[in-house]
């Protein structure tokens, strides 16, 4: 059995910032892939961030690029997304989510790679 459980969403303003947060009930997960996804009312289901085994190597939505990073701690078993300048439509629910295994970390917008995911979090701004 294998838990991801997410914090730190919330509401803000346009230009405001957030940090969400993805804590791994297994060390070994968080050293695994991982990425961030999001949905929207009406939209599908996609993927802003991902990160290699290592947190090395990292990817972003070209929505999000600039203002979005991703970093993993393995010390403490999380992965975290911090959210800067954030417009309206980021409004969503963010999920974290880990692959099965550390590589290969290609193909991070394919959702059915990704075997764990957390219960997602609600980010909001207006």
């Amino acid at each position: 059995h294998v838990q991801l459980v997410e914090s730190g969403g919330g509401s803000v303003q346009p230009g405001g910032s957030l940090r969400l947060s993805c804590t791994a009930s297994e060390d070994s997960i968080v050293r695994n892939c991982m990425a961030w996804f999001r949905q929207a009312p009406g939209k599908e289901r996609e993927v802003v961030a991902s990160a290699s085994a290592g947190g090395s190597s990292t990817w972003y939505s070209d929505s999000v690029k600039g203002r979005f990073t991703i970093a993993k701690d393995n010390a403490k078993n999380t992965l975290t997304l911090q959210m800067n300048s954030l417009k309206p439509e980021d409004t969503a629910v963010y999920y974290c989510a880990a692959k099965q295994y550390p590589s290969p970390c290609y193909s991070p917008s394919l959702l059915d790679r990704y075997t764990y995911w957390g219960q997602g979090t609600q980010v909001t701004v207006s």
